[in-house]
Formats: structure tokens, C-alpha cells, sequence
């Protein structure tokens, strides 16, 4: 049976960390993890499962992704973010891949719990993700918040049935915080690759993003969270927009 390490990136993860690890411990073969200096319990429910525990600082998701990978013992790697689990019909799909590897990589759906209901419209699903893969195919690739897994040419990658459970946003303050912090980052990224914006893109795309995950992306059968997610998806679409204008406006 090809061996697997699970590898899972912290950053005051308390709340989420003990159940992440639960749900890959009869999959695993290792887990490990590399945290970010957590301030919370993060260090102290990690050692209490005794993972490989590594702490570093971070440098972006991507980077710190890629060292995961590194420190892992085999080179098949099953990549978690520490608000995720497998769910029991992902599981047994990567339990028999272990026994007979068909490809070098393996994507699946991602399902998000957004304030304690499962979000299946909206844009948020089916979420398709490469998140197993042999590391000597493949590696993390990409900007500071927009990492994915980049194969080498010729790869096989082959779909499987089951979810990853996205735990994201427990309250809708938690996802107006982070809006905040990634159109932030977003913004910054978008000018410095030559995006510019004008009154009309800060008006029309902001109300284009809602009505397009809102009624073409059916969020209306999500009912009301699948509202607020589409209001805060148009919110932060406009707050990139007006702080790209902002950028522009320096000297």
C-alpha cells in the first residue's frame, strides 16, 4: 500500500486544528504540520495528537505549502487547510488509491459550511481542487492568496467522488474581516500587474458579481445565507475596485 502524509498549514486555528486532524488519522500514514507561530492552543492540540509539528513564519501561502510538502516523509501528499476534512466517501476513495495509484494526481469538490449550513449554489460548489498528488509531479504555485497546485506535463489527474468540508465562516462579521484583508491584498496585487479601474467598472462589476452568483449561480436556493454571500461577494469585488482607484491616485 503506497504510504500517505497529510500536510496542513496553522495560524491560531483552535477552533478548527483537533478536528482536521481526527478526520485524516485513519487515512494517514504521517500527518504534519507547520504552523506560524499560533498565539492560541494550536502548538498544545497538535502535540497532544503528536504530529510532525514544525513551526516557521510566514512567507505566503504558497511558500509555506510547498515547506508542508517538504518535510513530508512520502511523496504522496494529501494538502489540508486546517478548516477542512474529508468527508467518509472522500476518505474511502483515497484508501483504495493507496492501494492501486491510477494517476499522479487527484482533484475533488469542495463543500463550505458558511454559519452552520452547507452552501451547494452560490459559486461555492462544486469548488474543484487538486489537493492529492504525488510532490514529485507537482507543486504549489501562485500569488499570495490564489496558491494552487501546478503538475508537471504529462500528469495524470483523475477525479474523486466524496467532498473536502470547508468550515469557513462561523459568523458573517468573520467574512466581512477577511473581505477586508484579501481585497486589500487583492487590490495591491491586481495594480501591480497593471489592472486599472475607471467610475464605471467600480460601479458595474460590483452589481454584474452579485447578480451573477445571486440568480445565474442559483445563490436563491442557498436562501438567506446564499443572499449574504452574494452581497458580500459584490461588496468585495467593489471594495478591490475602489481600492485600485486608490492606488491609481497616488503619485
Amino acid at each position: 500500500m503506497t504510504p500517505l502524509s497529510v500536510v496542513i498549514i496553522t495560524f491560531n486555528e483552535e477552533k478548527n486544528i483537533d478536528r482536521c486532524i481526527t478526520s485524516v488519522k485513519d487515512i494517514a500514514d504521517e500527518i504534519v504540520v507547520v504552523d506560524s507561530f499560533s498565539t492560541d492552543k494550536t502548538p498544545e492540540i497538535c502535540k497532544k495528537h503528536k504530529v510532525k509539528f514544525i513551526q516557521h513564519k510566514f512567507d505566503g501561502y504558497t511558500e509555506q505549502k510547498n515547506l508542508a510538502n517538504a518535510k513530508a516523509k512520502f511523496p504522496l501528499v494529501f494538502s489540508l487547510d486546517a478548516d477542512e476534512a474529508p468527508d467518509e466517501t472522500l476518505k474511502n476513495e483515497i484508501t483504495h488509491l493507496k492501494e492501486n495509484p491510477d494517476a499522479q494526481g487527484y482533484s475533488m469538490n469542495r463543500l463550505t459550511n458558511y454559519c452552520g449550513k452547507w452552501i451547494r449554489h452560490s459559486g461555492w460548489y462544486p469548488d474543484k481542487k487538486l489537493r492529492l498528488w504525488d510532490i514529485r509531479h507537482g507543486e504549489w504555485s501562485g500569488s499570495y492568496i490564489h496558491e494552487k497546485v501546478s503538475m508537471r506535463d504529462g500528469a495524470v489527474i483523475r477525479h474523486l467522488k466524496g467532498n473536502i468540508l470547508h468550515y469557513s465562516y462561523y459568523t458573517i462579521s468573520d467574512h466581512i474581516k477577511q473581505v477586508d484583508k484579501f481585497t486589500e491584498i487583492g487590490a495591491t496585487a491586481a495594480y501591480t500587474k497593471g489592472k486599472r479601474v475607471n467610475i464605471v467598472s467600480i460601479l458595474v462589476s460590483p452589481a454584474w458579481k452579485f447578480f451573477r452568483d445571486y440568480f445565474i449561480r442559483m445563490g436563491f436556493l442557498d436562501g438567506y445565507y446564499g443572499f449574504v454571500i452574494s452581497m458580500i461577494s459584490a461588496h468585495a469585488t467593489f471594495l478591490k475596485y475602489a481600492k485600485i482607484k486608490e492606488l491609481q491616485k497616488k503619485p
